[in-house]
């Protein structure tokens, strides 16, 4: 399968060995990562993002890749993450297929990519990756680590397994640990690709892709991103045109919304690795900080080492719901952190931090403005 790494994206080296939280080592593997801004003599403007599951590590445009990243409107020259004062890097996750190595990386001892010869892979492992990078560049402690979405988890796994290693802390749409439903959504968009027949036990080709549980899984994943306020709003009961529906299929697609899944859907599909997915999709599930020190979600999140954090989180996320972010400031808080959680309102759930700009700028800026 192949890898799709952005243009401009740099690489650093991981140790080699690399262990694994959960067994096992990766040898000559590499994090991709993008930087923008400029570094301060003294290291102390630095800002360290951390991606949600199937992004990469373009967030925004700059010299050597100017095409727009996938939080454009909030990093850059004055933006919500200015540029012109932080030092910003951006990770893609290990794991992904997007750079850093994962299934889908050629293995060095058998010149074929790794498929399910992988290790297991924990949000940990992913936590350790990126302090690699931050640790390459000389960087000794970071001025804000942010974390949206699996990032998120990833965030507190750091500020965890690297004491002192973040000033602060934003995180969004983030959580402590997986809940049911998120498992329950997640389990079945691994069970989606995993009885496509094309996915064979994870080896497959560029020609016998498994799109059909790619294009399932996705839909699943959208329908849990948003929310049914947008749905109702976007979409209501609209059906598609004549010309629109799907041949002589009686059960074809019939209403905009369904039109709408597919074409996500198919846009997505042969731009992620299904390997990468099932690696990426399970560490979320497995992942709780309280285990980490053989307590509690809380009493992980009340040893943590930060000065001041601030959780966002939306009402109408279903997938990372609001108590999740609630739990993250309260923790904190219980550890002497300045921590508050900011609520918004916006109505297009979890995937609302790359799309409700208006909102999700004033609380970004706001934070890192203060510091």
């Amino acid at each position: 399968m192949t890898e799709f790494i952005p243009p401009g994206s740099r690489f650093a080296d991981l140790p080699s060995p690399f262990p694994m939280k959960r067994g096992g080592a990766l040898h000559g593997a590499r994090m991709a990562y993008e930087t923008w801004g400029t570094l301060s003599p003294a290291a102390d403007n630095v800002v360290l993002i951390l991606t949600g599951l199937s992004p990469d590590a373009h967030a925004a445009s700059h010299a050597d890749n100017p095409e727009p990243g996938w939080w454009e409107a909030m990093l850059g020259p004055g933006k919500a993450i200015d540029s012109d004062r932080w030092f910003v890097i951006c990770v893609n996750s290990l794991g992904s297929c997007k750079g850093s190595t994962g299934p889908a990386s050629i293995e060095a001892a058998t010149g074929a990519p790794y498929r399910l010869r992988f290790p297991e892979l924990s949000v940990e492992d992913c936590a350790d990756a990126a302090m690699c990078v931050v640790r390459s560049l000389g960087i000794e402690r970071l001025a804000c680590v942010i974390g949206n979405s699996m990032g998120g988890m990833v965030a507190l796994a750091l500020l965890q397994r690297f004491p002192g290693a973040a000033h602060s802390h934003i995180n969004i749409s983030g959580a402590a640990r997986a809940l049911p439903f998120s498992i329950a959504i997640r389990s079945l968009q691994r069970e989606a690709i995993r009885l496509d027949a094309n996915w064979n036990t994870g080896d497959y080709g560029d020609d016998t892709y498994p799109e059909s549980g790619m294009r399932m899984a996705r839909k699943l994943g959208v329908i849990t991103y948003r929310s049914a306020l947008e749905w109702d709003g976007r979409f209501g009961r609209v059906r598609l045109d004549s010309d629109r529906r799907m041949g002589d299929d009686p059960f074809g697609l019939e209403f905009e919304v369904e039109s709408y899944l597919e074409g996500h859907a198919r846009r997505f599909v042969r731009r992620f690795d299904p390997n990468c997915y099932l690696y990426l999709s399970r560490s979320m599930d497995w992942f709780d900080l309280g285990e980490s020190c053989h307590g509690t979600c809380e009493e992980g999140l009340s040893k943590l080492r930060v000065n001041r954090a601030l959780a966002i989180g939306v009402h109408t996320d279903i997938l990372f719901p609001i108590q999740q972010q609630q739990e993250i400031a309260d923790g904190l808080l219980a550890g002497g952190a300045d921590a508050r959680c900011l609520a918004l309102p916006s109505p297009q759930g979890h995937d609302a931090f790359l799309v409700d700009i208006p909102r999700f700028d004033p609380a970004v800026r706001g934070f890192l403005d203060s510091l």
